[in-house]
């Protein structure tokens, strides 16, 4: 499959969550719902794995890495992610996130030795600029003061874990560590991680059986976890850190568009303009992006 089709499987399904994930929150504490979705998520790649005969087994050594790649990419990110959505909105969370861009392009250079181009960056604030003028509403009433430093703060900590997971999973390619064996692992520490957080908060664990929450619970932890995210990483391999990140820019796009088709979400001109300049930076960073795969052994690290 393309670097393009599989951009957007992720889109589609990722800028569907943003609303499957609004009926997740009430009954079951944000963290433990973060749980049950990557458990979940595990277990059914697990099972496609040994029905495929796709070995589970890894040295020690690996499985340290993957239990810190879950932590940053499904455990812990998720998390920050609930916690600054319980401060700011969740159009202001989006735009940190987008930063996701920068900090992306710069790590590949910090890790892998990946060239920081011009295009990558106009391309990078296209996105970011885009996604402010979409949100731009949300950013202007955001001047609670104490909160929403939380909010804002708990939303970058998110992007830099965020960051941390791309830049092991791309470390995880560059030595060949197969897709969905790791993915499986991943998700299963992800969710270890997320339970030990509750754990520590102390927040209950309840399950709630209504079909709306079931229903939103299956869609993500099958559409949302193991079709996206097997997409992600497939197109994380093929085109680098860097311009797969710019998923944090298409989703929320996705997002919005759904919004107007179901909550009546009317567009404002900045808004329009936001759109045309983040689908811009887009298309500037995925066009001639380079394979991950080029990495010399020099830089794995």
């Amino acid at each position: 499959m393309s670097a393009p089709a599989l951009f957007a499987i992720c889109t589609a399904i990722w800028g569907s969550t943003w609303m499957a994930i609004t009926f997740q929150l009430g009954v079951v504490p944000p963290e433990v719902s973060v749980v049950y979705r990557f458990a979940l998520a595990a277990v059914l790649i697990g099972v496609g794995c040994v029905a495929t005969r796709r070995s589970l087994a890894f040295p020690p050594a690996t499985h340290a890495w993957l239990a810190a790649w879950g932590a940053t990419m499904f455990g812990l990110n998720y998390v920050a992610v609930y916690y600054a959505e319980a401060h700011v909105s969740s159009g202001l969370v989006a735009v940190v996130f987008a930063t996701i861009v920068f900090m992306s392009a710069f790590g590949m250079r910090l890790f892998f030795g990946t060239p920081l181009t011009t295009r990558m960056l106009v391309a990078a604030t296209l996105g970011v600029g885009g996604i402010a003028l979409l949100f731009l509403p949300e950013l202007e009433s955001a001047r609670d003061g104490g909160q929403t430093a939380i909010g804002v703060a708990y939303a970058f900590g998110a992007t830099v874990l965020a960051t941390g997971g791309n830049l092991i999973a791309v470390r995880n390619h560059a030595r060949d560590l197969p897709v969905y064996p790791t993915t499986a692992w991943g998700m299963l520490y992800g969710a270890g991680i997320a339970a030990l957080v509750s754990i520590v908060q102390g927040v209950p664990w309840r399950f709630d059986a209504t079909p709306a929450y079931v229903a939103s619970l299956l869609y993500l932890a099958v559409f949302g976890s193991v079709v996206a995210f097997g997409a992600y990483l497939t197109l994380l391999k093929m085109v680098g850190a860097a311009p797969a990140s710019y998923l944090a820019v298409s989703t929320p796009v996705i997002a919005m568009l759904l919004t107007t088709l179901f909550e009546g979400y009317r567009w404002s001109w900045p808004a329009v303009l936001g759109v045309a300049l983040a689908l811009s930076g887009i298309v500037l960073a995925l066009r001639k992006a380079r394979p991950a795969a080029s990495l010399s052994p020099a830089r794995k690290s």
